[in-house]
């Protein structure tokens, strides 16, 4: 909001207070002053929550300790998790640098799907054939699509170098003032994920934006939709085909897939793609090679 010039109702209105008041001006203005103050301070408290530079991560990362203890989260876990985390300035560069969903359908489609990526896909598809089946029994996604979202993420897994560490990306993007409120809520479910013993805080290594796995789990959507689909005790969705397909399945659903229906634009199952992914680009891509792989 900017502070301009006041019109000239208000400031005739203001000359015709200050003369007629009973109560003297110099009583009021300590009183104006003190508000000033106490909006002021807030502003400032509100404003150290997040930073543009590097230069307040250190003592903002102290403060976030203080609050996620104070939520339940244990010592041990902050522990692993925090200590030693620093701000990250190629995240910030990277998560500025998201131009690929500026372009067009045609472009997108063209740059992201290969025949190369149709073909392994096909592959893939027989090779889990019977996993497929029984995960569209449960949850109601069909193969194809959970099939394009695996090739779309990662190249059905080719792509998952684990380079970035998770948490330090999430703390950078939990500063950082373009999304704190959001990466925030990332940050502490991916500390929720060590406390409960889902995956130890060396094995949080993912995407730049702190994605997990081969279908690029956030954490706050593995949290909620990880499922351990082989049977092993684990929800592991970096190594284990069925769990990671399963578990993607399970998000679909629980956002609002209609199994039985069709994916395309207009549908209700094509909305629950935008819970997968935002942008339009990538939801219409997903529709699309969808249908290639069916075979439409």
């Amino acid at each position: 909001m900017k502070f301009g010039r006041l019109s000239t109702a208000h400031r005739k209105g203001k000359k015709l207070i200050m003369h007629t008041a009973s109560t003297p001006t110099r009583f009021a203005w300590p009183i104006a002053s003190a508000v000033i103050a106490t909006l002021l301070a807030a502003t400032a408290a509100t404003a150290a929550d997040c930073g543009n530079t590097g230069a307040g991560f250190d003592s903002w990362l102290t403060r976030y300790k203080a609050k996620v203890s104070a939520q339940g989260i244990s010592q041990s876990t902050i522990a692993q998790t925090l200590s030693g985390v620093t701000y990250d300035p190629k995240i910030i560069r990277l998560d500025r640098n998201q131009k690929s969903f500026k372009l067009s359908f045609e472009q997108f489609y063209a740059r992201r799907v290969s025949s190369s990526l149709l073909n392994r896909g096909r592959r893939l598809m027989a090779t889990h054939r019977q996993t497929l089946n029984r995960i569209e029994q449960r949850f109601g996604v069909p193969a194809e699509v959970l099939i394009s979202i695996w090739g779309l993420e990662t190249n059905y897994g080719a792509d998952t170098s684990g380079r970035y560490s998770i948490v330090r990306s999430l703390a950078t993007l939990a500063y950082d003032c373009r999304r704190s409120a959001f990466f925030l809520n990332e940050l502490t479910s991916a500390l929720q994920i060590v406390e409960k013993g889902y995956m130890p805080a060396s094995q949080l290594r993912g995407g730049w934006a702190g994605e997990i796995g081969q279908t690029q789990f956030l954490p706050h959507s593995y949290v909620r939709f990880a499922v351990d689909y082989d049977g092993d005790g684990r929800r592991d969705l970096i190594h284990s085909v069925p769990d990671l397909l399963a578990s993607t399945a399970n998000f679909l659903k629980g956002h609002g897939w209609k199994a039985g229906q069709g994916w395309h634009e207009g549908t209700a199952n094509y909305a629950v793609l935008s819970d997968w992914n935002r942008a339009s680009v990538y939801q219409r891509t997903i529709s699309v090679m969808a249908d290639r792989l069916s075979g439409r």
